[in-house]
């Protein structure tokens, strides 16, 4: 059976900002993936709990999927009890694995060995990685084979300078993830703000913000299949 490993958050703060989990960002692709028969494991860096974003279930951003989860036994039981991601053997069985967002993993996505593990095992062996929104931030510490940043000369998307802006939270965060992914190397693309925007170059799938996170696993399923 397929399987992919969706990441999310593990951290309840970015500095003194109480953040975690975009749920929708989770909620979406657990579903999507779910329906291609695909096999799914929630893993967050601690394992265990994972904290959800207050905003992402405010009116507006609690999408139907979103609310579908929060009442889905076996899906919270998921989210409460989370895979450590260093517990998973990337080596074999896994298919490709999936980076949510929000804006915890600005704290925990950032310089984390089982993740940098996860997806340079991943990608060298040519199996999907593919992340959405601020999961990208996963992306910076990890390299190619040859040593080159992962993201260099690909085809790029991610949370974008104007959209941080706007959430206005661009004084808290480590680096502008547009930035970061072009000082690497990467070529940056990107829709209008809050509008869906996916990029595919070879087994390397991003999506741009909560907008992109079902044509993100769509995309990740049409590259499985």
């Amino acid at each position: 059976m397929t399987k992919v490993v969706l990441v999310a958050t593990s951290a309840t703060k970015l500095k003194d900002h109480d953040t975690g989990l975009w749920i929708e960002e989770l909620a979406s692709p657990y579903y999507l993936f779910k329906g291609a028969g695909l096999d799914v494991v929630i893993a967050s860096p601690a394992g265990g709990p994972i904290p959800i974003d207050k905003g992402s279930m405010a009116e507006g951003f609690f999408t139907d999927d979103a609310k579908k989860f929060m009442h889905d036994a076996d899906a919270v039981g998921q989210l409460s009890h989370s895979t450590e991601l260093g517990s998973i053997d990337f080596t074999s069985g896994i298919d490709a694995i999936f980076l949510c967002g929000g804006h915890g993993v600005c704290t925990d996505f950032n310089g984390n060995a089982a993740m940098k593990n996860a997806i340079e095992t991943l990608y060298a062996s040519g199996k999907i990685v593919s992340a959405v929104c601020h999961g990208p931030n996963g992306l910076p510490q990890c390299n190619k084979p040859d040593g080159t940043p992962l993201v260099k000369d690909k085809v790029v998307t991610g949370f974008t300078n104007k959209e941080e802006t706007v959430v206005q939270l661009q004084g808290l965060v480590p680096y502008m993830l547009e930035d970061k992914l072009k000082e690497q190397g990467g070529k940056f693309e990107s829709a209008d703000d809050w509008n869906s925007k996916v990029c595919v170059d070879g087994n390397l799938i991003t999506g741009q913000n909560p907008q992109s996170s079902e044509e993100c696993a769509k995309a990740v399923i049409a590259a499985l299949s």
